[in-house]
């Protein structure tokens, strides 16, 4: 989203540097491009975390671009919170997001399109617009959003557990608009809490409170033996 502010930190590169060791060869043996999702309540972290898995793949000598879902609502950010005010049901994946255009860029990508053209979110000016991303040389796609994880054509998802009242800090940082003292908002974000609580199980890796990652898989396996 154009105007959006991603301050990546030190959580956010070693959360990177747990990840993509473990799906390297996955990605360079898949013929196709590799698609990742990284999914979390609001103010987790996902675009940081995003971004860094882009920036440490990077290191791997793999170019990568990352799809934020705030460039999929169907309505800009001041539009659409006056949606969700006067309509409770229009919050949710497949209502104010389109899941269906994300899902079709996935798709081209996945199969081998050279380009791709997907919405643009301008913040400040409370617009969409759209834009043109160039997928030459690109083998992963990292799409980031709260409702990422139920997109098909993924292979690896990655879940951020930090809820809401924890990431207050962060979103005082982000500093959109008013949103960390509007009554509203809060409840919103509550709300989606308890839309996506379930979507850790999910999750093929997971960013815990602490920063830390937990390969689902690994800790099945470890359990699974005892």
């Amino acid at each position: 989203m154009k105007g959006d502010i991603i301050i990546i930190k030190e959580e956010h590169i070693q959360s990177a540097k747990a990840i993509v060791p473990q799906i390297i060869e996955k990605i360079k043996n898949k013929p196709s491009r590799f698609v990742i999702t990284v999914a979390g309540e609001s103010g987790s972290g996902k675009s940081e975390t995003a971004h860094a898995i882009s920036d440490e793949l990077k290191r791997f000598g793999i170019n990568s671009v990352v799809l934020g879902q705030d460039d999929y609502f169907h309505l800009p950010p001041k539009l659409n919170s006056e949606k969700r005010k006067a309509n409770s049901d229009w919050l949710g994946p497949h209502k104010e997001v389109n899941f269906e255009t994300l899902e079709q860029n996935l798709f081209d990508a996945v199969r081998g399109s050279s380009e791709i053209v997907k919405p643009l979110v301008d913040y400040d000016f409370d617009t969409v617009g759209s834009e043109t991303i160039n997928l030459k040389d690109v083998k992963v796609i990292i799409a980031e959003g709260t409702y990422t994880s139920l997109l098909k054509h993924v292979d690896t998802r990655v879940f951020i557990s930090r809820d809401w009242i924890k990431t207050r800090e962060h979103r005082i940082e982000r500093n959109r608009g008013n949103e960390v003292n509007d009554v509203f908002t809060e409840n919103i974000l509550a709300t989606e809490h308890k839309i996506i609580a379930g979507h850790r199980q999910l999750a093929d890796f997971v960013i815990n409170d602490d920063y830390q990652v937990v390969d689902i898989e690994a800790e099945f396996n470890h359990a699974y033996k005892e």
